[in-house]
């Protein structure tokens, strides 16, 4: 047992060195081959190694040079006289994962990887290894049950691999625990083996990845449609133990992700890929379910990743900067998704969704003893119910050819949205423009705010191309942008309470523009062109923010009050909360509300409400010119090589982005919206650098100044287009941004030309 023991050790220590193994293959498979049972084990350790004198160091410690490995972990007792049964398994199964790992490990030496590739065939042709290992997967052993599971994920990895059809055992053990749901271990634990073997086959490098996966998923595209069904058709009020079916819905979460990401990514379709869109009812019954708030929030969460094409984007991210080639069918499948979360929104079935309680942290929900905790809602649930909703929406409108169909069911469903949070936000919407709501949802996720103004907008266009093409009379029209503004969807007040979330900073819209996390240049383009259009418009809401600021008593500049009903305390609340009784009723204050929608240009232009207004990034000039004004390159080591050596890894996006701004011939209405001539704006000559004229200039170091909302948003731009000429100027910028100069310079000239008429 001792001599065992060492020579086993010394194995595995040339196994994690990467080094080549000398002996014959078929002598290492004595030491490698697991036992079942405590006299299987005995009677290994009973055997004499045959033929010994032509193996060197077998009976003895191996002659290796082995070097300290930080982190290693392996957890062996030295005194073999204390070594036990399962800890010389796990050391065992320790040996096999590593041995796997290093085969598909492009850094092994090819020499060694064909050693280590001609053992694991030996083990798995005449020693039966993956049924010992199905067996101890199901052992008691927590530890030894998980080192199993993942040793026989690589194994099953590894035969898909090398073209090695799947043993019997395992098919065998497949089909009896997913053929129906049963409240067993086995199940979770078959769940789990699938899924690693779905993430190596994501994460490997090689070309034939789709190959693979298509072996993997012919093989168990039935059982998997089959497991969906017997699953969701649960009652969970009936099941004894909870804990049971949560466990296996979670693991069927994470293998159903992988899957739906196999098919976006890997341009598969295996019907298993997508039974969630084709009966989305099953899955989303269960947020009615009284069940745990992390396993709704999980859900929630997957539903919204289908629905902006970003499910397994942590193993497929070389393929999300890609942008994805159209489906036709997976645009159907979509749908069919859409249609049925609002089918759940209509039934009025969103206030099943949120949760009330105690707040979610970080590794659980309880907190320490002495501290207190204030109930309140969920906030993950708030912001994915409505971003599902809205994304939904956006989805559905796409098929929509009616004008008035989609004024019904956008009132209804973003009426429903509204109600399901109202109860949430603190102050009430109804002291505030509606379109406030999205701030004060998405204020602490910027990801899933871009994302969900970027939907809006999309509704907003669509509205407006089918409203431009129906409707020409100035009334209904009124009617129509009073209808944005009343169910929070309008397009400029959005844009503007995010301006106000960040403090008119230009430096975080720069950050926004080079980051690659968010949708934003979508977006900000997205804008931009209907800003060019809507110019008029944009002045007056301008005007209606100073004036119901003006009248309310409330900083213009302040932040975004606190919007979420329980927000952590140790933050001061602006001023503008400190006097409630100084709130109005803020729609009251807004034209559109009253009938009296419009008025004069100049009119808008010449309101000078006075405001106390409190800089909230004095330093943002200065800021951006810190950021931007290098005299060489070598002056931003840090910033600059991130950015530049983008172009061979992270600005794909950007390409294909900035393809899309300055492709005059789409024909799509996305391409027309992304493309680069504006559609009616004063001509800019070429060379023009020069920049936004504002007289009202914002004051450093927190001097008070008169400066309105439309002033401020002007600075923002005059100062963002500056931090991008400057980056461009010095090939510091991610990508080409001369389509997005020219959008901005297209505003300045309205700008001027709008100035000029005064």
């Amino acid at each position: 047992m001792n001599a065992f023991c060492e020579v086993l050790e010394q194995l595995y220590k040339k196994v994690l060195l990467g080094a080549t193994l000398e002996s014959d293959s078929h002598k290492y498979i004595f030491y490698l081959n697991p036992a079942l049972s405590d006299q299987e084990y005995a009677t290994t350790l009973s055997l004499e190694w045959p033929d010994t004198s032509g193996v060197q160091g077998m009976h003895q410690p191996l002659p290796v040079k082995v070097t300290a490995i930080p982190g290693a972990g392996v957890c062996v007792k030295r005194n073999s006289q204390t070594s036990s049964a399962q800890e010389t398994q796990l050391l065992q199964l320790t040996v096999i994962h590593v041995m796997i790992s290093k085969i598909l490990s492009a850094e092994t030496e090819i020499h060694t990887k064909e050693k280590y590739c001609d053992i694991t065939k030996i083990l798995l042709q005449s020693n039966e290894v993956d049924s010992k290992l199905i067996c101890l997967v199901q052992n008691s052993d927590k530890l030894l049950s998980h080192m199993a599971a993942k040793c026989l994920a690589l194994l099953l990895y590894f035969q898909l691999k090398e073209k090695i059809t799947l043993s019997s055992s395992w098919m065998v053990f497949c089909q009896n625990n997913l053929s129906e749901y049963s409240e067993s271990n086995e199940v979770i634990h078959c769940l789990w083996i699938l899924t690693a073997v779905i993430k190596e086959i994501f994460k490997d490098t090689c070309s034939e990845k789709t190959e693979i996966l298509k072996q993997f998923l012919t093989a168990f595209d039935t059982t998997f449609e089959v497991f969906y069904n017997s699953l969701f058709s649960q009652h969970f009020e009936n099941h004894q133990d909870p804990s049971k079916i949560i466990n296996s819905l979670m693991s069927f979460l994470d293998l159903l992700e992988l899957l739906i990401a196999s098919r976006i990514y890997l341009k598969l379709h295996f019907r298993s890929q997508r039974v969630l869109f084709l009966k989305p009812s099953c899955v989303l019954d269960i947020l009615t379910w009284p069940i745990q708030a992390f396993v709704k929030r999980k859900l929630i969460i997957f539903i919204k990743k289908c629905l902006l094409c970003k499910v397994g984007e942590d193993l497929c991210h070389a393929s999300v900067l890609t942008l994805m080639s159209p489906d036709h069918h997976l645009d159907v499948d979509m749908l069919a998704l859409a249609n049925a979360v609002l089918q759940t929104v209509n039934l009025s079935l969103l206030k099943t969704w949120s949760v009330r309680g105690k707040r979610p942290y970080f590794g659980g929900n309880e907190v320490q003893p002495g501290c207190g905790d204030i109930a309140g809602p969920d906030h993950v649930l708030l912001r994915a119910a409505s971003l599902v909703t809205v994304k939904s929406l956006e989805i559905k409108f796409r098929n929509y050819t009616s004008v008035n169909e989609m004024k019904v069911d956008l009132q209804r469903f973003m009426s429903e949205l509204l109600t399901f949070l109202k109860p949430h936000l603190q102050p009430s919407l109804q002291l505030h423009n509606p379109c406030e709501w999205l701030s004060r949802v998405f204020i602490e996720q910027d990801d899933d705010m871009l994302e969900a103004a970027k939907a809006l907008l999309s509704i907003y266009l669509k509205l407006i191309r089918e409203c431009e093409a129906t409707e020409s009379v100035t009334q209904e029209k009124e009617m129509w942008i009073r209808h944005t503004h009343e169910n929070g969807y309008n397009p400029h007040c959005i844009f503007i309470f995010f301006l106000k979330n960040i403090g008119f900073d230009s430096t975080v819209l720069l950050d926004f523009l080079i980051s690659s996390e968010t949708c934003f240049l979508e977006y900000f383009v997205r804008y931009l062109k209907l800003l060019q259009k809507d110019w008029d418009n944009f002045f007056t809401i301008c005007k209606v923010f100073d004036a119901t600021e003006s009248q309310c008593g409330i900083n213009i500049c302040g932040c975004v009050p606190s919007l979420i009903q329980d927000r952590s305390s140790n933050r001061t609340p602006p001023h503008c909360l400190t006097a409630p009784d100084s709130h109005i009723h803020a729609y009251a204050c807004i034209p559109w509300a009253s009938g009296d929608y419009s008025e004069p240009l100049k009119q808008a232009v010449m309101s000078k409400e006075t405001h106390t207004v409190r800089d909230h990034s004095p330093s943002s000039p200065q800021a951006c010119q810190n950021l931007v004004d290098y005299d060489s390159s070598d002056d931003s080591e840090a910033e600059s090589m991130g950015q530049c050596s983008a172009d061979s890894q992270q600005t794909s996006f950007y390409q294909q982005a900035s393809k899309n701004i300055q492709d005059p011939a789409g024909t799509s209405r996305d391409k027309e919206e992304l493309c680069l001539e504006p559609q009616s704006s004063p001509l800019v000559p070429k060379e023009s650098t020069a920049s936004f004229s504002v007289d009202c200039e914002v004051a450093p170091n927190n001097t008070v100044s008169e400066v309105g909302i439309f002033q401020r948003v002007v600075k923002c731009f005059e100062e963002l287009q500056g931090a991008i000429y400057r980056l461009q100027k010095k090939n510091l910028f991610p990508y080409n941004p001369a389509a997005l100069l020219k959008l901005l310079k297209c505003i300045e000239a309205i700008y001027n030309k709008s100035v000029s008429l005064l």
